[in-house]
């Protein structure tokens, strides 16, 4: 979170079809052919996506609604791990809707985000500093190879603050492709140590936070939403190749 655009959006249509599985860390997960909400997985998944939340986290529901559309679109196993631990950085109470779909941050828009998201999200982004969740994610993704070798690829999805985490897990061995949605903050040295694939999409005439919370009342931002989503799946399409 570092910019008032970051605790504005709207809730997605649809409600998730997947479930929170304890034994993952309390990570969300769906696939594209079970049926049965307490299933932890199809053996014949031969590749998993891993989406990166924004900093609403798991309580809002939009990640699940995307992932399952991704799951369903590849074919695959996606997993949203629990990197906040039950402890977001925004309260899903504090989302606001901007008035218009280029709306400006002003002086004000800055004062009032600082005192009323800012200064009160200062422990829970303590809590979840990039170095703490990075190890997080390490031991997510361990998990996901001690339960589950039988993937042959792992793609990874990140919005926002999970947009900058993605990038820094790309210079890991865990994953093999990414795709980075209007990310957070992020170095130019974290992007030169990035070691896999990896695809981009920014605000283009938009506003931050389109890929993830798009306002829904403006046509130019449902596309922007939709485009970003499919430039996901066809990426993964294209660097999760599979036997």
């Amino acid at each position: 979170m570092s910019c008032p655009k970051c605790v504005e959006g709207y809730e997605l249509p649809g409600e998730p079809r997947g479930s929170i599985q304890a034994e993952f860390q309390g990570a969300y997960f769906t696939t594209f052919q079970s049926q049965d909400a307490s299933s932890s997985g199809s053996n014949t998944s031969k590749r998993a996506v891993v989406l990166l939340t924004d900093g609403f986290g798991l309580p809002l529901k939009n990640c699940k609604v995307i992932a399952d559309k991704i799951s369903t679109s590849l074919e695959c196993d996606v997993w949203i791990p629990d990197y906040f631990q039950g402890r977001p950085l925004i309260p899903l109470n504090a989302m606001s809707g901007p008035d218009k779909a280029s709306q400006k941050m002003s002086i004000l828009d800055w004062i009032k985000f600082i005192f009323l998201n800012g200064i009160p999200s200062i422990p829970a982004f303590i809590s979840s500093r990039p170095s703490v969740v990075d190890a997080r994610l390490a031991s997510f993704f361990a998990l996901l190879k001690e339960k589950k070798p039988h993937y042959e690829k792992i793609g990874a999805v990140g919005y926002c603050y999970g947009g900058s985490a993605v990038i820094r897990l790309a210079s890991t061995s865990s994953i093999h492709s990414v795709v980075v949605c209007h990310p957070g903050q992020f170095s130019m040295k974290e992007v030169r140590q990035m070691k896999v694939p990896s695809s981009w999409a920014c605000p283009e005439g938009t506003q931050h936070g389109f890929a993830a919370r798009p306002n829904l009342a403006y046509p130019e931002i449902v596309e922007a939403h939709e485009k970003a989503l499919e430039q996901t799946i066809s990426w993964f399409k294209k660097t999760l190749v599979v036997g």
